[in-house]
C-alpha cells in the first residue's frame, strides 16, 4: 500500500509536504480503493502481484451504490469525487473520463478489510448479495453478475495474503537467522565427526547393515511359513491364483495360501542369493571397507579439501551469473510491441498500435472503449528472429562453464588425494599444500582436457534440452509415434549423460595420476574398471549405503533438534527461542541447508574413495612388490591380498 502511497493512481509522482512523510492528497487517507476489482480476477495478477486497476488512497470506502453517469447529473457527484484520481477536475466528457480512468466507472458498497476496500458482499436465503441487489451496472450500460465481483475480490485477497505471507516469512528469518546459523554449525560438525568415525566404525556399520538384511529376509521367510500353516483348512484358501484371476482389492489375495507361498519362495532366494554373494565376496568386501577407512584417513590428512566445495560454489555462482545476465539482456533487447485492447467485440482488437498516437488515431475512433496496450517484446528484423538460437548458445555455454568447474574440483580433490595414495611414507612424503599444488597443476597442464570433457558433457545436456522443449510443444499432438520417438530418445540421452559424467570422472582421476589427455585418461579408466567390475559394483553400493546412512542421520538428527527448539518443546532453553509466524520456515531451512552440508562434504570424500580406489587398482597391476616397484598400498590392504614388500620383508 506504501506503493500506491508514494506512487498515486498512475504511478506518477506527487507532491511532498516537508513537514509530513507522505503525500498530500494521501494524508488520512488508510483506505486503499480499487477502480474495477473485477479486473483484479485478470491472471496478470499471478504475474505480478498487482491488479491490473487503478487505485488511489481514500479516507472511506464507499458505502452506496452509484454509477459515474448517474452521479454526474445529480447531487451525489461531489461524493463521486472523492473516489476519483487526486486533482481531478470536471473538464472532461464521460467518455474521456472513463477512456483516461480519471474516476471509477460504478462505486459500489464496500467495508474495509486489512486496509482495502472490498465489495460488502453478504448471503441471503442462499443467493450473493450487493446492498439489496444481485446484479450491478458496470458504468457501460451493461449489468453482470456479483460472482464477477467475488472473484476478482477473491484475487485481490489472494495477493494481499501472498505479500502478508512473504513479510511473515521475512520477520521469521530475521528474529531466527542466527539460530539457523548454528543450526547448519553443528550440521557441519556432525559431517567431519561422520567422516572421521569412518576411520574406525565403517567395518562394523557395513556387517551390522549386512547381517540385519539377512535377518529380515529370514523373518520374512518365518512369517510367510506361518501365515501358510495358519490358513490351511480354512475354506477358499486354496484357490490358485490363476483361478482367482485379477482383483481390484489386493487384500483378498492375502487369504489364500499359494500367495504365502510364492512370497516365502522370493524371500528364499534372495536369502540364499545372498548368502551366496557373501561367501563369494566377503574379500572384496573387505577391500571395500579397508578402502573406506583409508580415504577417511586420507582427507583427515588433507583436511582443507573439506573447504574446496565452497569454491566450486562461488565459481558455480559465476556461471549462473553469467548466464543469467545474458539470457536478461537478450530476452530484453526486443522491441516493446503494443497491441490493441477491447472489451467490447472490436475488429481491431489484437492489432498493434502506437500509444503516443492512438488516442487521435482513426482506431481510437472506431473503437472508443479501446486501450493501447503493452503485449510483448519481439521484432521482425534478422536478430529478433535469431534471438532463440542465441538463447539456445547461451544455455550450451553455460553448460559447459558449469561443467568445466565440476571438472576443475575434480582432478583438484583427485590430485590431492592421489598424492596421499602414492606417497611410500605415509604422510612424511606428502607435499606441503597437496591440495593448492593440485590445483595449480590442473589450471596450468590440463585446462584443455577439462574443457574438452566438459564440451562433450554440455552437447548431450544441451540435447536433453532441446528435446524437452521439443516435447513441451508437441504435447498437443495426438501423435502417438512422435510422442515414442521422443520418449526414447529422452530416455536414451538421458542414459548417455549418465554414462559420460562416471567415465569424465574416472578420467579426471587419471588424468590427476599420469598427467595424460583426456581421451587416453578415459580410455585406461575405463578398461581398468572393467578389468575389475566386481570390485566396482561392490565398492560403489558399500560407500552409497554408508553415505545414505550419513545424511538420513545428519539431516534426521539437527531437523529433530530444529524442531524441538523452535516449537519451545526443550525446557533449559524455552524462553531463548525467538517468537515466530511460522515456525517450519527455520526448521525446513535448517534441514535443507544440512542436506545440502553433507552432500558437500560427502562428495569430497566420495571422490577421495574413487580416487584411492583406481589408484589401488593401479598399483595391483603396475607393481609387483620388489625393491625396484613396491606397493603403496596401506598395510591392511596388504594384508588383505597378502602382499608384501621385498625390501620391507628383507629388513
Amino acid at each position: 500500500m506504501e506503493d500506491e502511497r508514494k506512487n498515486g493512481a498512475y504511478g506518477t509522482p506527487q507532491k511532498y509536504d516537508p513537514t509530513f512523510k507522505g503525500p498530500i492528497y494521501n494524508r488520512n487517507k488508510p483506505y486503499l480503493f480499487y477502480f474495477n476489482i473485477v479486473k483484479c480476477a485478470s491472471p496478470l495478477v499471478l504475474l505480478e502481484f498487482q491488479c491490473p486497476t487503478p487505485q488511489i488512497c481514500v479516507e472511506k470506502c464507499p458505502d452506496r451504490y452509484l454509477t459515474y453517469l448517474n452521479a454526474r447529473s445529480s447531487r451525489d457527484f461531489e461524493y463521486y469525487k472523492q473516489f476519483c484520481v487526486p486533482g481531478f477536475k470536471d473538464n472532461k466528457g464521460v467518455a474521456e473520463v472513463l477512456r483516461d480512468g480519471d474516476c471509477p466507472a460504478v462505486l459500489i458498497p464496500s467495508k474495509p478489510l486489512a486496509r482495502r476496500c472490498f465489495p460488502a458482499i453478504h448471503a441471503h436465503k442462499g443467493v450473493l448479495m450487493v446492498g439489496n441487489e444481485t446484479t450491478y451496472e458496470d458504468g457501460h450500460g451493461s449489468r453482470k453478475n456479483i460472482t464477477d465481483l467475488v472473484e476478482g475480490a477473491k484475487k485481490a485477497n489472494g495477493v494481499l495474503e501472498a505479500r502478508q505471507l512473504a513479510m511473515r516469512i521475512f520477520e521469521d528469518y530475521t528474529v531466527s537467522w542466527y539460530w539457523i546459523i548454528i543450526g547448519l554449525v553443528i550440521a557441519m560438525a556432525m559431517s567431519l565427526l561422520f567422516i572421521i568415525l569412518l576411520r574406525f566404525l565403517a567395518g562394523i556399520m557395513v556387517w551390522v547393515m549386512i547381517i540385519m538384511v539377512i535377518l529380515v529376509l529370514g523373518y520374512g521367510i518365518f512369517h510367510c511359513y506361518m501365515e501358510y500353516s495358519r490358513l490351511r483348512g480354512e475354506a477358499g484358501s486354496d484357490v490358485s491364483l490363476v483361478d482367482l484371476g485379477f482383483q481390484t482389492d489386493f487384500r483378498v489375495y492375502l487369504h489364500l495360501r499359494q500367495t504365502w507361498l510364492a512370497f516365502m519362495i522370493i524371500l528364499s532366494i534372495l536369502e540364499v542369493i545372498i548368502i551366496l554373494l557373501l561367501i563369494f565376496l566377503r574379500k572384496r568386501i573387505l577391500i571395500a571397507i579397508a578402502l573406506i577407512k583409508e580415504a577417511s584417513r586420507a582427507v583427515g590428512y588433507v583436511m582443507c579439501s573439506l573447504l574446496y566445495p565452497l569454491v566450486t560454489f562461488f565459481l558455480l555462482c559465476l556461471c549462473i551469473a553469467y548466464w543469467a545476465s545474458t539470457a536478461v539482456f537478450l530476452s530484453t533487447s526486443n522491441e516493446a510491441v503494443y497491441k490493441i485492447f477491447d472489451d467490447s467485440s472490436c475488429s481491431l482488437t489484437a492489432k498493434t498500435c502506437n500509444p503516443e498516437t492512438f488516442p487521435s488515431s482513426n482506431e481510437s475512433r472506431l473503437c472508443p472503449n479501446a486501450r493501447c496496450q503493452f503485449a510483448f517484446y519481439g521484432g521482425e528484423s534478422g536478430y529478433h528472429r535469431a534471438l532463440l538460437g542465441l538463447q539456445i548458445f547461451n544455455a550450451f555455454m553455460f553448460f559447459w562453464l558449469a561443467n568445466f568447474v565440476l571438472a576443475l574440483g575434480q582432478v583438484t580433490l583427485a590430485g590431492a588425494f592421489a598424492s596421499y595414495y602414492w606417497a611410500l611414507r605415509k604422510p612424511d612424503d606428502l607435499p606441503a599444500f597437496p591440495l593448492f599444488s593440485a590445483f595449480g597443476r590442473a589450471l596450468r597442464y590440463h585446462t584443455g582436457s577439462l574443457a574438452f570433457g566438459a564440451l562433450i558433457l554440455a552437447i548431450v545436456q544441451i540435447i536433453r534440452v532441446i528435446l524437452e522443449y521439443l516435447d513441451q510443444r508437441l504435447k498437443a499432438a495426438e501423435n502417438k509415434f512422435a510422442k515414442c520417438l521422443m520418449t526414447c530418445l529422452k530416455c536414451c540421452f538421458w542414459c548417455l549423460e549418465k554414462f559420460i559424467k562416471f567415465l569424465n570422472r574416472n578420467a579426471y582421476i587419471m588424468i590427476a595420476i599420469y598427467g595424460t589427455n583426456f581421451c587416453t585418461s578415459a580410455r585406461n579408466a575405463f578398461f581398468l574398471l572393467m578389468r575389475n567390475i566386481i570390485r566396482v559394483a561392490v565398492l560403489d553400493k558399500v560407500t552409497d549405503f554408508l553415505f545414505l546412512l550419513g545424511k538420513l542421520l545428519i539431516v534426521g538428527s539437527v531437523g529433530i533438534l530444529a524442531f524441538f527448539f523452535f516449537t519451545h518443546r526443550i525446557r533449559i532453553v524455552q524462553d531463548t527461542a525467538p517468537p515466530l509466524n511460522y515456525y517450519w520456515v527455520p526448521i525446513l531451512t535448517v534441514i535443507v541447508g544440512s542436506y545440502l552440508i553433507a552432500h558437500g562434504f560427502f562428495s569430497v570424500y566420495g571422490m577421495c574413495v574413487d580416487t584411492l580406489f583406481l589408484c589401488f587398482l593401479e598399483d595391483l597391476e603396475r607393481n609387483d612388490g620388489s625393491a625396484e616397484r613396491p606397493y603403496f598400498m596401506s598395510s591392511t590392504l596388504k594384508k588383505l591380498l597378502n602382499k608384501t614388500n621385498k625390501k620391507a620383508a628383507e629388513s
